[in-house]
């Protein structure tokens, strides 16, 4: 593969700078209507049923992370894919990973909780574990280093975008519980519909990029997601979780929010060709692949546990 690999410096990609205003208002959305059903209680569950959500925390911003830089490090690819790659596993988990718990028959309220918490902590984390991580990989060091990312500039807008609205849609929830229930789940959908539009309508307006590096990015981000999906997974089976909690955090690891990817890239990094091809295309097929998992699962009986070990 190393040998097809070209600069990616010399693909143009046509892109609007306005819409950087679009998506990260519909982050901000989507995080608002994730958050109408979120609770305290789900940030204090933790406290007493520390141990599910704590593996998932430690597979979602600690295993991926570092597996991800050590990967990149392994491969011969482009730079510019390598730092689309750790950017993604430094996102926390995506807003569908509740549904398609739900679908998997897994443990919702852990997923949930991991939803929350991880939101919050990516304020922090996600600039933290893409800048050092970026900076520890030889590949993708000078890169970084020649794009002269402002810290506390990623960190105001990841706060901005997931920390901002998190709280508002937790406010709105408490204060308005009839409407939150009618409209979290039809903001929900909207939201991922618009952003899939702007997805499709980036790859209609760079098709011919898209086509000429397909086979670059196609197998990375198939293979890192199969990663992700099997961190969790793994994470959840080796500490002796059940089953249903096993699903919960193998979903919530292995669907990234890579609208906040997206958002990122579009802010900081719009010349970033091969980060953009990674971003587009994982937020496109992590759908495909939690929703095959999912309605795999919800195939397959649970077994009954003579104790429950409820997270809210």
């Amino acid at each position: 593969m190393s040998h097809a690999v070209p600069a990616m410096s010399t693909v143009e990609i046509q892109f609007d700078p306005a819409s950087l205003v679009l998506i990260n208002l519909l982050l901000a959305v989507m995080m608002f209507g994730v958050s109408l059903e979120l609770r305290v209680a789900h940030f204090s569950a933790i406290l007493r049923a520390p141990k599910a959500p704590v593996v998932g925390l430690i597979a979602q911003f600690l295993l991926l992370p570092a597996l991800t830089c050590a990967l990149i490090w392994l491969l011969p690819i482009a730079p510019e894919l390598g730092l689309g790659m750790l950017l993604l596993a430094a996102c926390p988990g995506g807003t569908f990973s509740n549904i398609m718990t739900w679908l998997a028959r897994g443990d919702v309220a852990v997923s949930v909780s991991m939803t929350a918490v991880s939101s919050l902590a990516a304020s922090v984390l996600t600039p933290l574990n893409f800048a050092f991580y970026a900076w520890l990989n030889p590949k993708t060091q000078a890169l970084l280093s020649s794009i002269h990312i402002a810290p506390l500039e990623l960190l105001l807008m990841v706060l901005l975008v997931l920390g901002v609205p998190l709280v508002a849609g937790m406010w709105v929830g408490r204060r308005f519980p009839q409407l939150s229930q009618r409209i979290e789940q039809p903001l929900r959908w909207v939201a991922l519909a618009v952003m899939l539009g702007f997805v499709a309508i980036a790859f209609g307006r760079n098709w011919s990029a898209f086509v000429a590096h397909f086979h670059l990015f196609f197998y990375l981000v198939v293979g890192h997601n199969a990663l992700a999906l099997l961190v969790g997974f793994a994470a959840a089976r080796l500490t002796g979780l059940n089953p249903a909690q096993q699903r919960a955090i193998t979903l919530e690891v292995g669907i990234q929010n890579a609208a906040l990817g997206l958002a990122i890239i579009f802010t900081f990094f719009p010349q970033a060709t091969g980060m953009l091809l990674i971003a587009a295309f994982w937020g496109t097929w992590h759908l495909v692949s939690g929703l095959l998992l999912a309605l795999y699962w919800s195939r397959q009986p649970l077994p009954v546990l003579s104790e429950a070990k409820p997270c809210a």
